[in-house]
């Protein structure tokens, strides 16, 4: 399939229906006063699963890893003596 070759200007203007015709496989070659300055290609479906591909992309650095999220751990009780503790408790039942 021959790619289709357009101008700047016309790029612009008729951007959306190239899309559309990229979509469908088509290559899009953009010029400049007669010369190639771009080329627009389908993207290629890949087959990796999205956790590979962002393996992928954190081995290329192109993106960092996730931190591990870190364990949230409560505060150690205060220790009280044995008589004051069981007060406490005992008036939070009764309450």
């Amino acid at each position: 399939m021959q790619p289709i070759r357009i101008g700047v200007r016309e790029a612009k203007i008729y951007l959306s229906k190239l899309l559309e015709d990229v979509q469908k496989g088509k290559e899009i070659i953009i010029t400049n006063h007669g010369k190639p300055v771009g080329k627009i290609i389908p993207v290629p479906q890949d087959s990796l699963s999205l956790g590979e591909r962002i393996e992928k992309l954190e081995r290329q650095g192109w993106i960092e890893p996730r931190k591990a999220k870190e364990e949230s751990r409560l505060p150690s009780p205060l220790p009280l003596p044995d008589e004051i503790s069981q007060r406490y408790l005992q008036e939070d039942r009764d309450s």
